[in-house]
């Protein structure tokens, strides 16, 4: 490990003695993270933030001031305790297929092996998901050689349910390019081809997240994408113009008494929600709010279980004073009600 790479933050063992410095004390300081996917493995917490690198790139839609290149594997013994930084554990030049814009990831343990999954945009500037692995959950990383066939967009979650079948879930609109393959395949946009290039009318049904179950192999789809339909109370498709609700990007999945939570981001209107069903593919039904609306444009987020309480990871942009593309990962505990909805928190 090299110590210029792994530092621990001891300022960070002070969050668990206060619950409102737990929603609001960075994990760490010396590097922006973001989009945490964390999880719980060997007993302690590993979390997989995407790298947030300062740039000269101007705000848009389409995310192109974010030009992340690297990932960091964080991790802490418990959830109060110092958050230590792995170092680097992938860096996009040792990617083959991949050119530029490493952004969320996620990671998931089977076969005594652990996976890393992460979006890049190929040498066609088409974003598709890679897969890489390695013995230790802090990595380094080795990735595959080419891309996850049949794989597009970003913000790849896996899901591993009782079973053991494995499930992952991805896409995002406007800069993740959903929209872009409405028609099965990848339409470069309306100057090209105005039919499927563009998103949903908004009395359309959104756009949902796509899912795929995994082969054993943890690094190929067993069955082809296929698109998730969220539905309202009275079981009709959420609608595009549904901002407050549709789905956007960073999806999640849990699993709480028996029930599978989908959780997202509603993007444009910076909310965390979620929606519920019976089975990891679906139908869901739109649930409730996780989390209000945080410093900075984006909302990305995980959830997980530890030692008999609920925690939910996100980020925000308060560590650069509301720089948009410069964020930083942060924790707070999660609480259900007895209907088993969960309680909105307001950060």
């Amino acid at each position: 490990m090299n110590q210029n790479n792994a530092d621990t933050l001891t300022d960070s063992g002070k969050r668990g003695q206060d619950s409102r410095l737990a929603q609001s004390a960075p994990l760490v300081t010396h590097i922006y993270t973001a989009d945490p996917s964390a999880h719980v493995f060997d007993g302690k917490i590993y979390i997989y933030p995407s790298h947030d690198i300062e740039n000269k790139g101007e705000d848009d839609d389409k995310g192109g001031h974010f030009m992340m290149e690297d990932y960091h594997v964080l991790s802490m013994d418990s959830i109060d305790a110092p958050c230590v930084d792995h170092g680097q554990a992938l860096h996009i030049k040792n990617v083959p297929w991949a050119k530029e814009q490493m952004w969320a990831p996620d990671a998931a343990y089977k076969n005594g092996t652990y996976y890393f999954y992460f979006p890049a945009k190929d040498k066609n500037g088409i974003f598709r998901i890679g897969a890489a692995t390695s013995k230790n959950p802090a990595g380094p990383f080795s990735p595959a050689a080419n891309y996850i066939e049949g794989s597009f967009s970003i913000d790849p979650a896996v899901f591993i349910d009782d079973d053991g079948a494995a499930y992952m879930y991805f896409g995002g609109l406007w800069g993740g390019q959903l929209e872009k393959w409405r028609t099965g395949a990848f339409v470069q946009g309306a100057a090209d081809l105005a039919v499927g290039a563009d998103g949903p009318a908004g009395d359309e049904p959104a756009l949902g997240v796509f899912a795929a179950v995994m082969n054993d192999d943890m690094l190929s789809f067993k069955t082809a994408p296929a698109e998730i339909k969220i539905l309202d109370e009275n079981g009709a498709p959420l609608k595009a113009s549904d901002t407050d609700r549709r789905y956007f990007e960073g999806p999640w999945m849990h699993k709480y008494k028996g029930k599978y939570y989908l959780s997202y981001s509603t993007g444009d209107t910076h909310y965390l929600v979620y929606a519920t069903g019976d089975s990891p593919l679906g139908p869901f039904t739109y649930t409730g709010r996780i989390l209000e609306p945080v410093i900075g444009w984006t909302t990305h987020h995980s959830i997980i279980e530890f030692k008999g309480k609920w925690y939910l990871f996100y980020h925000d942009s308060s560590l650069s004073g509301g720089k948009t593309p410069l964020r930083c990962v942060k924790y707070t505990e999660l609480s259900y009600n007895d209907d088993d909805t969960i309680q909105t928190i307001t950060p």
